[in-house]
């Protein structure tokens, strides 16, 4: 069986059951472009030498992601073209980086990240922090979220605006099915049915259901369900690192 891989920056990944790794990889299907700033919390994170990843602001100087996306990093706020100097737009560097110190890049247990940003962010129409669960909080199966990302829109072009898609929370039954390692700090989703709504978002991106940010885009295989963090079991961690 091949081997589970991160979600590499800039890449979107299918959700099909139904269609071959190779003729489709990487390619949006029914995902579709963002109304613009209609995604407020969403970073891009600029890689000096790896492209870019997902993240999203938690709090004006600070920014979640998943911790495979290490790198020199850059932010860029209110986004939505990152190939243009839009206005709306805040860039920021990393003062420090918080890679979860149980993060295991073979399993990919622990796959969160925090940026602590080197100023504060103006909070405004386009640039706002997205709540976190509250603990034990629960994700019924069939839950309707959003994902949200930079991405390729087939193998060699990307695009340079924001795109969504839609997704299903997976029952943990069904995910350990594809993912027998699964653990507690992960959750599954992805689209049940459809090949429609079925591209996953970049690495490092929120799973965002009911306005509230419930997972990180981890890892996958070519076909469904696509693996996040689950941020709630991580609550103790996040606000310790933010408290310091």
């Amino acid at each position: 069986m091949c081997q589970p891989q991160p979600l590499p920056a800039l890449l979107l990944l299918l959700c099909c059951p139904w269609a071959s790794a190779s003729s489709l990889r990487g390619q949006i299907v029914g995902g579709h472009e963002a109304r613009p700033h209609s995604h407020p919390y969403m970073a891009y994170l600029k890689l000096a030498d790896m492209g870019g990843c997902g993240g999203f602001l938690v709090a004006p100087n600070w920014v979640m992601s998943a911790a495979h996306c290490m790198g020199n990093i850059t932010v860029i706020l209110g986004a939505h073209n990152i190939h243009e100097p839009e206005k709306t737009q805040q860039v920021r560097g990393v003062l420090k980086y918080h890679e979860h110190p149980e993060y295991n890049p073979s399993t990919m247990e622990n796959d969160i990240m925090l940026l602590q940003l080197t100023s504060k962010v103006a909070v405004n129409d386009y640039i706002q922090p997205i709540p976190l669960p509250r603990a034990g909080s629960d994700l019924p199966t069939g839950t309707k979220c959003m994902i949200a990302g930079w991405g390729l829109i087939d193998e060699d072009r990307t695009t340079n605006k924001l795109f969504e898609t839609k997704v299903s929370i997976y029952s943990r039954r069904k995910c350990t099915l594809f993912y027998p390692h699964l653990d507690s700090g992960m959750v599954c989703a992805g689209s049940f049915h459809e090949l429609k709504d079925s591209s996953q978002g970049d690495s490092g991106g929120p799973l965002v259901c009911n306005k509230v940010a419930q997972g990180i885009v981890s890892f996958g295989y070519d076909s469904p369900p696509g693996v996040y963090t689950r941020i709630s079991n991580y609550l103790p961690w996040i606000k310790k690192v933010m408290k310091k």
